[in-house]
């Protein structure tokens, strides 16, 4: 077994998954995704998942985000759909800023990352956090940083592993995925290697209970004013339809050299 290379492959499946759940105005990350796909088909963990990424390629343009972007708010921000949420926090409490994301900030705590809350405004537990980080730890692991083997390790059976099954579910059943009803393929498939590779069990099912949607004024001060700077940024991002979006590990998180 070739850990580098096997840690090089993990590094890049998890950056593209990233950049498919962290909104962003740059112009230049979704050629980046667009890169990665293009990559990642060539050579597919399995059958389901690489037909999957070709039809992602076949269903987004490579000179335009509208399309992706467009499904990413249906599915995330609008308020005329069911949004689903991101947190493991949301999924493990039912609350956004929980266990979990004290949890995730205290793993982060012992690695050089930290999330730039300038330019990032979503939580440390958030899916798309996680994904970058986890992208930057095996890239670290594969250059010879053994030291952040274990952080990696509980990252993904105590955070991740805990709330991907049901996360992945609601976004594949979502009324307005099309082209994520195939990220969820490919995410999937990639769980379940992860799965083996680290020897982490898929977690015991146990039934949600989900409370009814909060009402604006129940919802907190942290979590609305998260949300408005999020609406801000969507609002006075780039509009044309050359413009594009996606997530660079670098840019989203600091890295404490």
């Amino acid at each position: 077994m070739n850990e580098v290379k096997i840690n090089k492959a993990r590094a890049l499946y998890y950056a593209m998954l990233s950049r498919c759940f962290v909104f962003t105005t740059d112009n230049t990350r979704y050629f980046e995704l667009i890169n990665f796909i293009d990559i990642l088909k060539e050579n597919p963990l399995d059958k389901m998942s690489g037909q999957a990424l070709q039809d992602i390629r076949e269903l987004i343009k490579s000179d335009s985000n509208v399309a992706f972007m467009s499904e990413f708010d249906e599915i995330f921000h609008s308020p005329e759909t069911k949004n689903i949420r991101t947190t493991a926090s949301y999924w493990d409490e039912n609350v956004e800023s929980g266990k979990k994301r004290v949890q995730m900030k205290n793993f982060l705590g012992k690695t050089k990352i930290r999330r730039d809350e300038k330019a990032y405004y979503d939580y440390e537990d958030s899916i798309g956090f996680i994904f970058t980080v986890m992208s930057e730890l095996s890239d670290l692991i594969a250059n010879g940083d053994n030291q952040y083997k274990n952080t990696s390790h509980c990252i993904f059976d105590e955070i991740l592993n805990e709330f991907i099954d049901d996360f992945s579910r609601d976004l594949y059943e979502h009324e307005s995925a099309v082209i994520f009803k195939h990220v969820v393929v490919i995410l999937k498939s990639f769980i379940e290697f992860e799965r083996i590779y680290l020897e982490v069990s898929a977690p015991a099912f146990k039934e949600r209970i989900v409370e009814k949607e909060a009402c604006s004024n129940e919802i907190s001060q942290e979590e609305m004013d998260r949300r408005e700077r999020n609406r801000i940024l969507r609002e006075s991002g780039p509009k044309k339809e050359q413009d594009v979006c996606s997530l660079d590990v670098a840019s989203d998180v600091e890295v404490d050299v």
